[in-house]
């Protein structure tokens, strides 16, 4: 009676997560909406602009490669402008197929794979600092994105972005001192736009756990991956998005231990002062070291799932060019 009970309060616990973080995600967008509406500047509102600046080629400037920050597995070389504000919401629903999905999980939209809940902060226009949650081992992550260099008509035919970011797991019985719960990730984005709206990026990665993920004998705490992510334009304000990570763990490609690699397939499309992505994937992690480290999940056992990102992005440069225009 007792396990009835508790696992009855398990599964009401699980759907209220999950309500409550898609209430979340259609609260933040309303908001957006409303904020949108009241504007009167024939311009549009502070985020319009900032995703037209996102969205249109200065001949003179400059290539804008990618919509917004991120793709399905992948960052993008763009960074968050100074003094703007990006919130991030990116859900894994359950595996739509195999054992663990299907019709009675209604294919994977009962279950919840991993909710990421972050924010980018432009300190400059090149640097941004950003910080984020996911569901899975309760992984807090600190990062810096730096555009190292842009692309431009009359200059580098290539952009590159670095990124360094530390996760910290405060939860789990794997960790014997506090310094074991860190992990650590580097990476380089390299990308080209081929024509306006089309591009295409490499990334070299490098990831460092100080404990095993996932924690098992002879598991590599620290190896190389590399990246790759296509983005082919349908329409001015949609794209489709090919994203594929390979880890050089060598650990993970020894026969029978089921790791697989990441494969995600996008629709995306700015509407607004958003960008939505719709996505299918392989990978039930959202942030990449844990997605390079553990995914064990294959297209071919049905365990691939829907997901979606929804960014929103925030202006706090309006208000000192407002009180200029009122001088």
């Amino acid at each position: 009676m007792r396990q009835i009970n508790k696992s009855f309060t398990h599964t009401q616990n699980n759907l209220y997560m999950k309500r409550s973080i898609i209430l979340f995600s259609f609260v933040a967008v309303s908001l957006g909406a409303m904020a949108q509406k009241t504007t009167t500047d024939n311009k549009g509102s502070a985020a319009d602009s900032l995703l037209n600046s996102m969205s249109a080629d200065d001949n003179k400037g400059p290539i804008v490669i990618a919509k917004s920050s991120r793709y399905v597995l992948s960052q993008s070389t763009e960074t968050i402008k100074k003094n703007n504000l990006n919130f991030l919401v990116i859900h894994r629903f359950g595996d739509f197929a195999g054992k663990q999905g299907g019709g009675r999980l209604y294919y994977g939209l009962d279950d919840v794979a991993d909710v990421y809940i972050g924010f980018e902060y432009g300190i400059s226009d090149n640097l941004n600092i950003d910080i984020g949650r996911s569901t899975i081992g309760g992984l807090a992550d600190l990062e810096l994105k730096y555009a190292a260099l842009h692309q431009s008509n009359d200059g580098s035919p290539f952009a590159v972005t670095l990124i360094g970011e530390t996760g910290f797991r405060p939860y789990g019985a794997n960790f014997t001192k506090t310094t074991d719960r860190f992990s650590y990730f580097g990476q380089a984005i390299i990308a080209h736009s081929f024509s306006p709206g089309n591009a295409l990026q490499i990334a070299p990665s490098f990831v460092r756990n100080n404990t095993p993920i996932p924690f098992e004998p002879g598991n590599d705490l620290d190896f190389f991956a590399l990246s790759s992510t296509l983005r082919l334009k349908l329409t001015k304000h949609s794209g489709f998005i090919i994203d594929y990570a390979h880890s050089f763990s060598s650990y993970q490609h020894t026969k029978g231990n089921g790791f697989s690699d990441p494969l995600g397939f996008g629709y995306e499309v700015e509407t607004g002062g958003h960008v939505f992505t719709i996505n299918v994937t392989n990978a039930r992690a959202v942030n990449e070291i844990t997605y390079l480290s553990s995914t064990q999940s294959s297209y071919g056992r049905g365990q691939y799932r829907l997901g979606f990102t929804i960014s929103r992005m925030f202006d706090f440069n309006g208000h000192k060019k407002e009180k200029k225009e009122d001088k």
